[in-house]
């Protein structure tokens, strides 16, 4: 009987936990068909508008370290309604933000939520026997894709009915809800953190495992990279001689502080990257793989909603639900797509998955830069490249487990995601710089609009990016991935080298 009791808490803490997947992504994916409006009324460029999204993300990628670290060390229940309360202070900043830069600050704290998954996967390992813990996985990672393809039609309804200022109110009753049912019925067992005496003998002083130490300054070095590349990135289309200036500064801090991270992390005991296991020729490419990936994809969230909505001939003339069903086939395909690659892995391996994941994406790419004249021809290229991503996803992530010790799989995995933010964030930014770039007008309308020249050289990017990854995927397969479990000594002497 209290083995019962003990399985039936593990699935309703996985239920309830699942939702948070469910809110978070249905967050994230019912402001893209508003891209459009946020541009006209915070009068703001279109490669200012992709910060909406990459300051989404940015934050998203540097606190989710961060909360982890934090987790293990407070609690991971405790850590994880602080980082819902964080999220929902930021829809409710998004409902009264009148600014672009009101509206970027809400959108930090709703990417400070993204750091709940990971938090979340942890306490469901606990609370889950360990032969259902893969079940227990896929029903978690199935609600992102379900979330999304909520949060794409309910949102695109809620903006033409109401508003894009309604669909975070939508959101928020859900959000609080759910953190008072945290509150109430998730139990974690409290595990004390990994304490080191002080030196000296009975000083009684007490400290932080290294493992449980924050790398801090590594990931304000990280961030501070990665934004200072964007705004580079966004000032790219401006011709004037100060933004010339501005512009050699922003890339130059960037380097620098790129050059302080990499010195950073090759000192501290827990850093946010592993130097030693980014040096693996079996682990890198992966990883690099599913940053390119991201990035191309992401580029093409940022410019859909864009086409879909600009007039008439510049765009397709279309409104708030025109773009989500534009989009739907994307989120159905991958949401399908996910499940799917799990039979499939077992099948044809997870390097061939992962070839012909690329492969597929390549061709979805391919096909949005010949054929997006109308919008169905624009939903077949997108769905494509769900199926492609899907693939890709799921064979990327297995090699990356199989290519290092089952020691720091957790470890691997956190760069992988890390690198994946990244390469996300990265993306709206070349899409906004190109939309910026090659504009022009519609008699009768006002303002300015992407032309064809602008989406032709978004979509040509994203495939070229995408063909990358293809080129890193076949180098893959020249090696060959077998489960490594190593001590620390071998992964030295086998990291120039496969493991067999």
């Amino acid at each position: 009987m209290e083995k019962q009791d003990v399985n039936r808490s593990g699935w309703k803490t996985l239920i309830i936990l699942s939702c948070l997947g469910l809110i978070v992504m249905f967050d994230e994916t019912m402001i893209l068909p508003a891209i459009p409006d946020f541009i006209r009324d915070f009068n703001i460029s279109y490669s200012t508008s992709s910060w909406i999204l990459s300051s989404y993300i940015i934050a998203g990628a540097v606190m989710t370290p961060i909360a982890g670290k934090l987790s293990d060390i407070y609690g991971k229940k405790k850590i994880l309604l602080i980082v819902m309360a964080v999220y929902t202070i930021g829809i409710l900043s998004g409902r009264f933000a009148h600014g672009i830069e009101i509206m970027i600050a809400a959108r930090v704290a709703q990417g400070v939520g993204m750091a709940m998954f990971p938090i979340a996967f942890g306490i469901i390992r606990e609370v889950l026997p360990e032969k259902k813990l893969a079940i227990g996985q896929t029903i978690f990672s199935s609600t992102f894709s379900a979330g999304a393809v909520i949060g794409l039609v309910g949102g695109a309804a809620i903006i033409q009915n109401f508003g894009w200022q309604a669909t975070f109110l939508a959101i928020l009753p859900a959000a609080i809800a759910l953190l008072l049912i945290i509150v109430r019925f998730v139990h974690v067992r409290q595990v004390s953190a990994p304490m080191e005496v002080g030196v000296g003998a009975g000083s009684g002083n007490h400290h932080q495992s290294d493992a449980q130490k924050i790398d801090l300054k590594g990931t304000l070095a990280l961030a501070a990279t990665i934004v200072s590349f964007l705004a580079g990135i966004s000032l790219l289309e401006t011709n004037s001689a100060s933004a010339g200036y501005q512009l050699a500064g922003l890339f130059a801090a960037s380097g620098a502080s790129l050059a302080a991270f990499i010195a950073i992390e090759k000192r501290v005991q827990s850093p946010l990257l592993d130097l030693k296991i980014m040096t693996s020729k079996l682990f890198l490419p992966p990883v690099i793989i599913i940053m390119l990936v991201f990035m191309s994809m992401f580029m093409v969230y940022q410019t859909i909603p864009v086409m879909v909505r600009s007039p008439e001939p510049l765009g397709f003339g279309g409104d708030a639900i025109t773009s989500a069903r534009v989009q739907l086939p994307f989120m159905v395909v991958l949401l399908i797509g996910t499940i799917m690659s799990g039979f499939l892995l077992n099948k044809v391996g997870n390097i061939r998955l992962l070839l012909l994941g690329t492969a597929i994406s390549t061709i979805g790419f391919f096909s949005l830069f010949m054929f997006h004249s109308t919008e169905d021809i624009v939903s077949v290229g997108l769905g494509i490249i769900a199926a492609g991503l899907s693939l890709s996803i799921t064979g990327a992530f297995n090699v990356i487990l199989l290519s290092v010790p089952m020691q720091v799989t957790g470890i691997a995995l956190g760069m992988a995601m890390l690198l994946n933010l990244v390469g996300m964030s990265v993306g709206p930014s070349f899409a906004g710089m190109f939309q910026q770039m090659d504009q022009g007008t519609v008699p009768g309308v006002p303002g300015t609009f992407p032309t064809e020249n602008a989406y032709n050289l978004i979509f040509i990017t994203a495939a070229l990016v995408s063909v990358a990854s293809v080129v890193m995927a076949l180098l893959v397969t020249r090696r060959k991935i077998a489960p490594a479990i190593m001590t620390g000594d071998q992964r030295e002497a086998g990291k120039d080298g496969p493991m067999h």
